[in-house]
Order: structure tokens, then C-alpha cells, then sequence
């Protein structure tokens, strides 16, 4: 029992991180039926920028004095900048064919998604780069069933996360407007919003999403490498496709599910395996109910 607990907390932790990137598809197909395959770049990204910033805080003593203010300041510093570079990407890689036909636009994600990973190997090295977690090591030991500071860290920081962007979506003009904007942009220019306004806000909160997720990430494992977006990137795509590709809610579930059973999976069957389990539970989903657990919404609920 003890250690199915720990395994429960082990994948609430990466299921967590999966939910945050998998946000960050569902998002934007809702709005315009696109499949980001760049995504998990800015997950890579975010871990990237991360580790400069804490180094950089670091080197200023700031980490010694005020951890958790540097932390805090990089994690903000992070998702500001991923924010602004997936709208860049979105004026330069999507905008300009958005009206053309779905294959141009995913050949497009797929290009950007090259481009992003070898600038990230291009500036950073192709070599892992060390994350500076040591300031927040320790944590809670109940018997043989250990919880660190960065599990708990993780999971309030995701749970925060997850409720900020509902409040966003469901309880604000913003929101409302992403909304109206997924059910049908010619009305919603025809009241004054602006969809290629929030076509960019999409992006930017899912990539600032996924580079929280990649802060901490680095921070759980101990260091980022350039190509890291790619697996993470695919399962969270799996995760959102399991819940309802375009459910918010659903996204956070399948991220939920895909860490739970890669956990459960690699625990008591094969660690081998762990990154085929994730695949095996959405392709029997998917074959039993095609529009995902919570089945794509086509109502207001949509984003």
C-alpha cells in the first residue's frame, strides 16, 4: 500500500506537468481547429529560460537571501517570454495560412517545431543542462512514503494554474470572448472583437502553460536538453486527444490519466514500456469513444 501511495503521488506530479502542456493544444484547437505541433518547443523553451534566470538570480545571491522570490521571478520572467514568442510564431507561421487548407498549416506547425528545436541546440548546446534545485530539496517522510518540497510545489503550483485559467475562460470578458471567437469568428467581428486579438492571446496562455510546466520539469529531473519538447509535447497532444481535444477539462484529465498510467505502468510492469502505456490507454479509448472521455465540445464551453 505504501508503495501504491507513493506511485499515486509520483503520478499526480507528472500528470500535472502533461495537463499544463496538453492546456496549451486543446486551447488553440479550440479556437481555430489547428494542432500546434510547436508546442512542446515552448515547453523546451520555458525550461531553457528557466535555468538562465535561476543561474542569473543565482549569481546575484538572490537564491541564497530569497529563494522562492527568485523562483516566483523566474517563473513569471519565463511565461512572459514564451508567451511572446508564441504569438511571433503565430503571425509568422499561422496567420498568413490561416485561410488556406489544413495540410499547408500542420506542414507549417511541424516546420516551426524543426526550426524551434534547432535554435534551442543552435544557442544552448546539444549537452544536458544542470537545473539549480538544491535550495528547495527536503520534504515530508511518512514511513517508506516520501513527499519533496518540488512534488508539492508541483501540484499546488499546477492546481493554481489549472483554476486561474478556468476562472479566466469561464468568468471574464476575456474569456467570454475566446469563447465566442471558437463558435464563430465572422459574428464575433461583427461585435467588436477582434479574433485575430485573441487568436495571439490563445497562444500566448497556453505557451506561458507550458513553460511553467517546463520550469518545472527541469526542476523535478535536474536538468533540460534541447529536444526535451518532443516526447512530453507528444504525450501531452495524447492527453489532450484522450480527454476531448478542445475540453479544457478534459485536458486536464487525460494529463492526469497519461501520468498516472505511465507511472502505474513503469512501476509495477516495465520501465522499458513507460513511454508505450500512455499510447496503448488512448488507443483503446480512442477506439471505444473516438471524440475522447469528455468528447469535444461544440457548445459555448469550447475554448
Amino acid at each position: 500500500m505504501e508503495y501504491f501511495i507513493q506511485q499515486l503521488i509520483n503520478g499526480l506530479t507528472l500528470g500535472g506537468l502533461y495537463a499544463l502542456i496538453a492546456l496549451g493544444y486543446t486551447m488553440v484547437y479550440g479556437v481555430i481547429q489547428l494542432i500546434n505541433f510547436a508546442h512542446g518547443e515552448f515547453f523546451a523553451a520555458g525550461g531553457y529560460v528557466g535555468v538562465i534566470l535561476l543561474n542569473f538570480f543565482a549569481g546575484r545571491g538572490l537564491m541564497d537571501t530569497h529563494p522562492w522570490l527568485g523562483l516566483f521571478g523566474a517563473f513569471a520572467l519565463t511565461m512572459a517570454y514564451c508567451a511572446f514568442l508564441a504569438m511571433a510564431v503565430e503571425k509568422v507561421a499561422y496567420k498568413p495560412l490561416r485561410h488556406q487548407s489544413r495540410l499547408a498549416v500542420l506542414l507549417s506547425a511541424l516546420g516551426m517545431s524543426i526550426f524551434l528545436q534547432n535554435a534551442l541546440m543552435l544557442t544552448q548546446g546539444v549537452f544536458d543542462k544542470p537545473y539549480p534545485g538544491e535550495k528547495f530539496s527536503g520534504g515530508l517522510v511518512f514511513g517508506d512514503i516520501r513527499i519533496s518540497v518540488l512534488q508539492m510545489m508541483i501540484v499546488g503550483l499546477t492546481i493554481l494554474l489549472l483554476v486561474g485559467l478556468n476562472l479566466l475562460v469561464f468568468k471574464t470578458r476575456i474569456g467570454m470572448a475566446m469563447r465566442a471567437t471558437a463558435q464563430d469568428k465572422v459574428m464575433t467581428s461583427l461585435v467588436a472583437i477582434s479574433s485575430n486579438r485573441i487568436i495571439s492571446l490563445t497562444f500566448a496562455i497556453g505557451a506561458g502553460l507550458a513553460a511553467a510546466a517546463g520550469i518545472m520539469f527541469g526542476l523535478y529531473y535536474g536538468s533540460v536538453r534541447y529536444d526535451m519538447g518532443f516526447v512530453p509535447g507528444i504525450k501531452a497532444f495524447a492527453a489532450a486527444v484522450l480527454g476531448g481535444i478542445g475540453n479544457i477539462t478534459g485536458a486536464m484529465l487525460g494529463g492526469l490519466i497519461i501520468g498516472m498510467v505511465e507511472i502505474f505502468g513503469a512501476g509495477y510492469i516495465s520501465g522499458q514500456y513507460k513511454d508505450v502505456f500512455a499510447f496503448i490507454i488512448l488507443i483503446a479509448v480512442l477506439y471505444f469513444k473516438p471524440t475522447g472521455i469528455m468528447g469535444e465540445n461544440v457548445d459555448d464551453t469550447r475554448v
